[in-house]
């Protein structure tokens, strides 16, 4: 599963950015309430599968059904929904758009978020033409690399622009989110920049361990970590 780094004195105050992340405590989400981080993690499940109901047509939900389509126990996703003030109506159950405007509210996705990419490789371009991003709060307003033969180019509506003008165009993007999709070399020096430039979350694909201080907010994707927990539990099937 994606992973998240954060310095040992983690349990200093972090600046309230809606979706605040600290490895293995509780979260202060955009209703004031804390929220435990796989509690979190959980509710992005409940998301995903109510907006399957809502591209249905389904008006309403039981704690039941939707569990079963986030993959969770009832009586967790009840004692979930419980921390948000949400507890439904005993015989009736969820409406399902007031739920998502609910869990969307406390995890901060009620309103837009900026996000730049850094590195318009293979991956980073594949980042930046996701459609779903946008549906889900996302804007990607800028694509940046260093490489002078992609500098330029264009991406889906981005044009390629470079690093070099990264100040600028962050501060002109107004980005809160950034993404790194670049190689280990360069990771932590461009993290290091960021966070600098005032980006508190980041979101890195880089195989390597990156350091942030307090108050930043990094998760980490590792696809070929994720490959070989996959290897391991198909050797297991094998036998």
């Amino acid at each position: 599963m994606p992973t998240e780094h954060h310095p040992a004195d983690a349990d200093q105050a972090v600046p309230e950015l809606g979706l605040d992340m600290i490895e293995g405590q509780p979260v202060t989400g955009s209703l004031g309430r804390i929220l435990p981080e796989a509690t979190l993690a959980r509710l992005t499940q409940y998301l995903r599968a109510l907006n399957a109901m809502q591209a249905r047509g389904d008006e309403q939900t039981s704690s039941g059904v939707l569990a079963a389509e986030a993959g969770v126990n009832p009586a967790i996703l009840r004692k979930d929904l419980s921390l948000l003030g949400s507890y439904g109506t005993r015989g009736v159950g969820y409406v399902v758009m007031e739920l998502t405007e609910h869990i969307s509210k406390a995890m901060g996705l009620l309103r837009q978020w900026r996000v730049a990419i850094i590195g318009a490789g293979n991956l980073g371009r594949a980042l930046s033409g996701y459609g779903g991003f946008r549906s889900r709060g996302f804007e990607i307003v800028a694509l940046l690399d260093s490489a002078p033969e992609v500098v330029g180019t264009v991406v889906g509506d981005l044009q390629v622009q470079d690093i070099a003008d990264m100040d600028e165009i962050l501060a002109s993007a107004e980005v809160n989110i950034a993404v790194l999709s670049v190689p280990g070399g360069a990771a932590q020096d461009l993290c290091n920049k960021l966070v600098e430039r005032g980006v508190r979350s980041i979101l890195s694909f880089a195989p390597v361990v990156l350091q942030v201080p307090t108050g930043v907010n990094l998760r980490k994707v590792d696809l070929a970590t994720e490959l070989q927990i996959l290897a391991y539990h198909a050797q297991n099937l094998d036998t």
